[in-house]
């Protein structure tokens, strides 16, 4: 017991909006032996869309860019944060900006981390639902976001340039950072089935504050399809690229099957 380390499998970074709280949420739920999680929060300036809309008359969407503009100039400060604990694998709790600009963007956008971070492995939200949706070899998928209209349009652009057919998109459409956490279980319900169709081979849940690990492993025997939350999508992801592959029932098939 003297060489003994609580973070002997992984010591995994989590880049989190100062907003969020479904990211934190979600990841108690996975307690694994020799895992452990390290939270960097970065500030969010404009933390409330429709006020902002109301005071500048500019419209939600470009508040919303504003927004994610604002986000990128805080994000170098709170990954130097994390690194200092010498993380071993860094991923990404927050998802718009992991869409924005469709493939290019998002290419672009995790290049300019991965030259902070070194040789530390990252994983985000895009990428890791690209690999989700690949590995149960869907094609024709739904979304659901609590997005503006041009969050939306960033979600369809990536899975359209990846070579998925994108059916449908139900946005909650939040007015701020911290209400997407205080969506209804009946406001995603109601999105799930406005999406889902005999057409739709899986459903895919964006916006990392909204989290859906508590219904969406129960909608997946009703709808007999995969569902998944970008959270449980993300933690899926880092912990195989940390070389862990523990099978976790009851959070979804995602890690119940890969």
């Amino acid at each position: 017991m003297d060489n003994y380390q609580v973070a002997r499998r992984a010591r995994i970074g989590v880049l989190i909006p100062s907003t969020n709280t479904g990211v934190e949420y979600d990841l108690q739920k996975f307690a694994l032996d020799g895992v452990t999680w390290h939270p960097s929060r970065f500030w969010i300036e404009i933390r409330n869309w429709a006020d902002e809309n109301r005071k500048t008359g500019e419209g939600i969407d470009n508040v919303f860019e504003r927004f994610l503009e604002a986000m990128r100039g805080e994000l170098p400060g709170a990954i130097s944060q994390v690194l200092s604990a010498k993380v071993s694998h860094l991923m990404l709790g927050m998802s718009a900006e992991t869409f924005w600009g469709g493939m290019s963007g998002n290419i672009e956008f995790e290049s300019a981390i991965k030259q902070q971070i070194g040789e530390i492995g990252l994983t985000t939200g895009a990428g890791a639902t690209r690999d989700a949706l690949q590995a149960f070899g869907v094609r024709t998928i739904s979304v659901i976001t609590p997005y503006p209209p041009v969050g939306d349009s960033n979600v369809r652009r990536f899975f359209d340039e990846i070579g998925f057919q994108v059916k449908g998109i139900a946005s909650l459409n939040s007015p701020s950072a911290t209400a997407i956490a205080e969506s209804g279980i009946s406001e995603v319900m109601d999105a799930v089935r406005k999406v889902d169709g005999d057409d739709v081979d899986a459903i895919v849940q964006c916006g990392t504050n909204l989290s859906t690990l508590d219904i969406f492993p129960t909608l997946e025997h009703w709808l007999q399809k995969p569902l998944l939350p970008i959270n449980v999508a993300t933690i899926w992801r880092a912990l195989r690229n940390c070389g862990i592959n523990d099978k976790i029932t009851g959070k979804g098939r995602l890690l119940e099957e890969f």
